[in-house]
């Protein structure tokens, strides 16, 4: 019964790869670019995938995309900024990486205490404020070009508040039908 359920896991940690690969490497799906900037919604992913499997799953889901991030900023960028910022691993693979464990960790918290559609909301907007907060403030500490601050103010309340308020709402209306399939399936 065990190798069973190894099989199903490592399976399902497969498919969740392949998901996050092709949201990345697929222009227009997971980096919408808008400027020089890119707008990125796989945070949606991680933080689904650390909502409905738990934040090892979600460190694993995100630190494929954060692997992803950084190789893509050498050979090829999801955006004219891309190669000056994410060749940096502390930029591009940490924080994407502490998405699962953040969203994760903020779901099972969070689900003892309010409802599971609260929690999954919550477990998605504490994930993408990870990631928005954790790579601005990357750029922050390692770009050295005057009038930074403001820039980075501005990515924050244009396309931040954006992407932290759409993971927020698309995170549990995706995570809980997929955890409720899932318990009819056992």
């Amino acid at each position: 019964m065990q190798n069973r359920q190894q099989i199903q896991r490592l399976t399902t940690q497969a498919l969740l790869i392949v998901i996050i690969v092709l949201q990345d490497l697929i222009p227009m799906i997971g980096n919408l670019p808008l400027g020089p900037l890119s707008i990125t919604t796989l945070p949606i992913t991680v933080g689904v995938v650390a909502v409905v499997w738990g934040p090892r799953e979600g460190m694993v889901v995100g630190g494929v995309w954060g692997l992803l991030t950084w190789v893509r900023a050498f050979v090829y960028p999801s955006s004219p900024l891309a190669p000056l910022i994410f060749t940096n691993p502390l930029i591009s693979f940490v924080p994407r990486l502490l998405i699962g464990l953040v969203a994760g960790w903020v779901f099972i918290g969070l689900k003892k205490v309010v409802s599971p559609s609260l929690a999954a909301c919550f477990a998605g907007l504490m994930g993408s404020v990870t990631n928005t907060v954790l790579v601005l403030g990357g750029i922050y500490l390692f770009a050295t070009t005057s009038n930074l601050a403001t820039a980075l103010l501005a990515v924050v309340t244009t396309n931040g508040l954006v992407e932290m308020l759409v993971t927020a709402l698309v995170v549990p209306a995706i995570a809980l039908p997929v955890m409720h399939a899932l318990k009819k399936d056992q």
